[in-house]
């Protein structure tokens, strides 16, 4: 933990600014370092190099930075200046205009080498932002022209090493150093936070289950999650170190943080599920809600031989008919595919060839038994096709009507009670009084995949810890409607 106060006399503070193949930590790379060390109000050193990152540098990046591929091809590796960059800035305070970006690279080299790298982290546009609030833009360009900065080489490491290490001092002298020193201290202290967001936000989360939500410039939302503890889940997303381009950008954009409790992990799962369909926000890689899920019904033809039909509107309360579910056509066709070379079952009867006289392609190749030109026992074939799609077979709801899964919360003293039926969440209360009262008729409720397996593992799952489960009597079974 760092003090609570900076002394400048004794703090060396590595002034580091990088160039990059690129903006993703995770397969970009560096081309350039340089770092100048300052302390007690005075440079006391530099270090600089190349890099050659292995990688081409894309003509973009070229014309923004000015380095190009020739410049880099005889440059050392990372691996090659890895201790001795270490070594630099050992025991210093690793200072970057937005540092994130810059930290998150330094990690990612030297985690491909299989090493850990950590510092204390000061972020420039962070600190301008806590000394000049009154400002809305805190980029090098706007502090070049907001405090009459000296004009250098932009996106040459240097360059802008100079113009923040310039930054640095041009506050040190507006604000003096008690100001300076109490600001960085506090700064070294949090948890990296976004600029854009209030300090002490994560004060403000709760320490148990639920769903939150990161919201950009306009109110755009950005990205919906669910933890066990939103205060901790929050914070690791600011951690400091973003591997990946998509969390720099999303840590960029983010301005607000809302958030919505639950008494239990199951209620915050299904929440952000439906967050996430029905919210489509814009960094969650989840995919959204199928339009139209696809089963396999087992239906007999004319000769008695079972065939397999897509069907494309599933019926809540034949579930124990269907097998598989699949999020569209293609992928249906893709398990029949599957099953037909595992078992030497006939395509034709399968519905995966057209139509026509005679038996089916497969017959000729030795992989069809003959089914398809009643070559085959009809009760043979039969029992074979039960076998081979008994594992894709759908949970048949087990109970008569609506059940009520009861998640408590002791610490917030919260309950919810889950309400479910034919596997889909239908409702949320928060007592048995409203749960023995509720009425669900003529509610249009989507069946979902995902909610499908939550809820049949949640219900049946033999390693899940058992829950209180409450059952509406048989008169109350509701007329629930698909939309």
């Amino acid at each position: 933990m760092a003090e609570r106060n900076i002394k400048f006399s004794t703090t060396t503070f590595a002034f580091l600014d990088i160039e990059t193949t690129g903006g993703s930590a995770a397969t970009d790379r560096i081309t350039e370092i340089g770092i100048r060390f300052w302390r007690d109000g005075a440079v006391v050193g530099e270090w600089q190099t190349l890099l050659n990152p292995q990688t081409r540098i894309p003509p973009f990046i070229e014309q923004l930075t000015g380095i190009s591929n020739p410049m880099v091809a005889t440059a050392p590796l990372f691996a090659d200046i890895a201790d001795e960059l270490e070594a630099q800035l050992n025991g210093v305070v690793f200072v970057a205009h937005n540092a994130r970006f810059d930290y998150g690279f330094i990690k990612s080299e030297f985690r491909r080498l299989g090493r850990l790298f950590s510092a204390k982290v000061l972020c420039t546009v962070k600190l301008s932002r806590r000394l000049y609030p009154e400002f809305r833009r805190h980029n090098m360009d706007a502090l070049i022209e907001r405090h009459g900065l000296h004009t250098v080489q932009r996106h040459r490491a240097m360059g802008d090493v100079a113009a923040m290490l310039e930054f640095f001092c041009h506050a040190l002298a507006e604000h003096g150093e008690p100001k300076v020193s109490a600001v960085i201290g506090e700064l070294l202290q949090r948890p990296s936070i976004p600029s854009h967001l209030p300090v002490d936000v994560l004060a403000e989360l709760p320490r148990g289950p639920g769903v939150y939500r990161f919201y950009g410039e306009n109110d755009v939302l950005l990205y919906v999650g669910k933890s066990t503890n939103i205060a901790q889940r929050v914070a690791s997303h600011f951690s400091g170190d973003h591997y990946s381009s998509r969390g720099v950008r999303m840590s960029e954009s983010l301005r607000r943080v809302e958030w919505t409790e639950t008494a239990g992990e199951l209620g915050a799962l299904l929440l952000e599920l439906k967050q996430i369909k029905s919210l489509k926000p814009l960094f969650n890689r989840r995919s959204r809600a199928a339009k139209h899920l696809v089963s396999i019904e087992l239906i007999s033809g004319d000769a008695g031989y079972l065939q397999a039909r897509l069907v494309r509107q599933i019926e809540p309360d034949r579930l124990g008919s269907y097998f598989g579910l699949f999020r569209s056509k293609r992928d249906a066709e893709r398990a029949l595919g599957g099953i037909a070379a595992q078992n030497e079952l006939c395509n034709k009867l399968l519905g995966l060839e057209p139509d026509h006289p005679g038996p089916c392609f497969q017959r000729a190749l030795g992989r069809c038994k003959g089914a398809c030109e009643q070559a085959e026992d009809v009760a043979r074939y039969n029992l074979r096709m039960q076998i081979a799609f008994h594992g894709l077979r759908l949970q048949t709801w087990p109970w008569a009507g609506p059940v009520g899964l009861v998640e408590h919360n002791e610490a917030s003293g919260r309950t919810d009670i889950l309400v479910f039926y034919n596997w889909m969440h239908v409702a949320t209360v928060h007592s048995e009084e409203a749960f023995f009262d509720l009425s669900l008729r003529g509610q249009a409720v989507t069946f979902d995949l995902d909610s499908y397996k939550l809820v049949v593992k949640a219900l049946m799952g033999r390693n899940v810890r058992p829950a209180r489960i409450i059952e509406l009597p048989a008169a109350g079974v509701p007329d629930v409607l698909m939309p």
